[in-house]
């Protein structure tokens, strides 16, 4: 009898983060540290997540993702394996 596996690889959040991090910077033509002020108010958080050096806490995380989502550029393409936040417009 054949037994057939499936290994399912899943990101943790920091590459989660800098993954779509980077997708952003790539798409807006703006490098990892100015997005990183834009999103985290810290220039070289996101380089310091990507060394091991530094890390953020799960509500950070989450505005941060939800901050990704809600400006993400039209043509650029939300990167696969990365979960993306479904933002709920509000009406004033």
């Amino acid at each position: 009898m054949r037994v057939m596996t499936r290994i399912l690889v899943f990101m943790n959040l920091r590459d989660q983060l800098l993954t779509v991090a980077d997708a952003y910077a790539a798409a807006r033509k703006i490098g990892r540290k100015r997005v990183s002020t834009i999103v985290l108010n810290r220039g070289a958080k996101l380089d310091q997540i990507a060394s091991g050096g530094a890390d953020i806490n799960t509500g950070t995380f989450e505005r941060a993702m939800v901050w990704f989502s809600t400006n993400w550029p039209n043509e650029a393409k939300w990167p696969e394996g990365v979960s993306r936040p479904e933002v709920i417009q509000c009406a004033a």
